[in-house]
């Protein structure tokens, strides 16, 4: 399986718009993060988790072709906001594209994107198949189990995944016991650590590093990053061994 990492910021992005921070002015490539997203390729499956406001130029920029399915975490604007992009792959592939996401994440699309299930569709809305999934319940895509795992968004639930012994988990800032008894024998887990500082609905580094470590994860890949974090070669400097900080462009070649 093969990993890409389409985007590795938080919401707002790396650099944030009229930010004079050193980590905005950098000219270093890895402190320029888009909207936090993932592809995952396997036995001719092209599978994204999340579209947000980045997706059509995260698709350009890693040349995506294909489209097979898209994986929702959660529905905040910075996970879903690029939906209507989709549209590209139904015109090229000619067909309906899976989304799959909770009954919450699919009724935010609908509300967002109505235009694409109206009972009068427009000539070139998007072509959107909702599937629902459930924490704990596993479901097949291309002939690999994905397993989506619940976390805590301060009160909000997020859907994580685990694929074979691959885990990608992000907003989260508890994770149930339950959860974590599902992610046991985890050989590469991304997780979210927004910063240094407290924050009411993200990992911290330490905390991220602490679960990593937690459930015994050997290597760990921190994502959605602020601008407060620091720059990339610095956290990378202060990260124990195991731990590194993902970019944008990352590809792991996973066995």
């Amino acid at each position: 399986m093969r990993i890409t990492f389409l985007g590795t910021g938080t919401s707002q992005g790396v650099p944030v718009i009229a930010c004079p921070c050193a980590v905005c002015q950098s000219d270093d490539a890895k402190d320029k993060r888009l909207r936090t997203s993932i592809l995952m390729e396997y036995a001719d499956q092209h599978i994204v988790a999340d579209t947000g406001p980045d997706f059509r130029y995260q698709m350009l920029r890693a040349k995506v072709k294909r489209l097979d399915a898209v994986l929702i975490t959660h529905s905040h604007k910075d996970h879903i906001a690029g939906m209507d992009d989709v549209r590209a792959y139904n015109y090229q592939q000619q067909e309906s594209i899976p989304i799959y996401g909770t009954q919450e994440s699919h009724d935010a699309l609908r509300r967002e994107f109505y235009y694409a299930f109206s009972e009068f569709k427009y000539p070139g809305v998007p072509r959107l198949e909702l599937k629902e999934i459930y924490p704990g319940q596993p479901f097949v895509i291309g002939g690999k189990q994905i397993l989506p795992i619940k976390v805590m968004h301060y009160k909000m639930p997020v859907m994580g995944f685990r694929v074979d012994n691959f885990a990608y988990i992000t907003d989260a800032k508890t994770i149930p016991d339950e959860s974590k008894a599902l992610l046991q024998g985890i050989e590469i887990l991304v997780i979210n650590a927004l910063q240094e500082e407290p924050h009411i609905s993200h990992f911290t580094k330490e905390e991220a590093i602490a679960f990593a470590q937690e459930i015994q994860a050997k290597t760990t890949y921190l994502i959605h990053i602020s601008h407060r974090f620091g720059k990339h070669i610095d956290i990378e400097r202060t990260l124990p061994d195991g731990v590194f900080v993902a970019y944008d462009g990352l590809v792991l070649e996973l066995e």
